[in-house]
């Protein structure tokens, strides 16, 4: 008798940049969850969620330059990778030693650390056309002020440089979907029982994006000089009834 692989369950559990490398280096897990997603939550979605990415960055500009920061080991990048190597693309992708491992060596360039810690800022300054930052700012917020990282990330754009931190889980959406009646509907359809989807208000929760975050981005970059925007991922993304993207843009 075949026995049964536990799904491997992400969601409630705490994820660091030393943790990432722990899981890029184990064999017993898939591209996607070395990444910390199960494999349902990104196999089959990927192309989709790049096409969203390349929409909001306009990628389709010959001769830019792109840095992915944060660009873990699944088809997301492989996609990116491709589609640099087709459209003339000066690509950098950013992770640690153990994730750039399970990506090919191929015509980009890797840059290995900790974001922001270990960055070569004086050669790449007013650097670079697009930046993406892509599920990475919900475990930023574990080790580090969010805005110190986003304040040296905004710093790489030339001008008109155009940044997404994309694929936010904003819990305060996800709340607010699943008090609704379609939010009821779609986890009944998930979980196929008639059980609460849980759900809360008016209470601090620990260690989670919500709207005083988001919108604090978006106010701060604005104050800054930058234009930021809050975009609604589509509707055929995975979790996108509690996720969002942001665009900063710089003038």
């Amino acid at each position: 008798m075949i026995k049964k692989q536990k799904k491997k369950d992400f969601s409630k559990k705490r994820m660091t940049f030393e943790s990432f490398k722990s899981m890029a280096k184990d064999p017993q897990l898939s591209n996607y969850e070395k990444i910390g997603f199960p494999n349902s939550y990104r196999e089959h979605f990927e192309e989709d969620i790049f096409q969203n990415i390349a929409t909001q960055l306009r990628l389709n500009r010959k001769g830019i330059s792109l840095l992915d920061i944060g660009c873990g080991c699944s088809g997301l990048p492989i996609n990116i990778i491709n589609f640099a190597e087709l459209n003339d693309i000066n690509l950098f992708m950013l992770d640690s030693d153990e994730m750039l491992a399970n990506l090919p060596d191929r015509n980009y360039v890797k840059i290995s650390c900790k974001f922001p810690n270990g960055f070569p800022f004086d050669e790449h300054r007013n650097g670079f056309d697009t930046i993406l930052i892509y599920s990475v700012l919900q475990h930023v917020i574990f080790s580090m002020n969010p805005f110190s990282f986003i304040d040296e990330a905004v710093q790489l754009l030339k001008p008109s440089g155009r940044l997404l931190l994309g694929d936010i889980p904003n819990i305060s959406k996800r709340n607010r979907f699943f008090a609704s009646e379609s939010g009821h509907e779609y986890h009944k359809n998930f979980t196929g029982d008639e059980s609460e989807p849980e759900y809360s208000f008016n209470q601090l929760i620990k260690e989670k994006v919500d709207d005083s975050l988001v919108f604090s981005i978006l106010t701060r970059y604005r104050n800054a000089g930058y234009e930021t925007y809050l975009v609604e991922q589509p509707s055929g993304l995975p979790m996108s009834n509690r996720r969002e993207d942001i665009l900063i843009v710089r003038n």
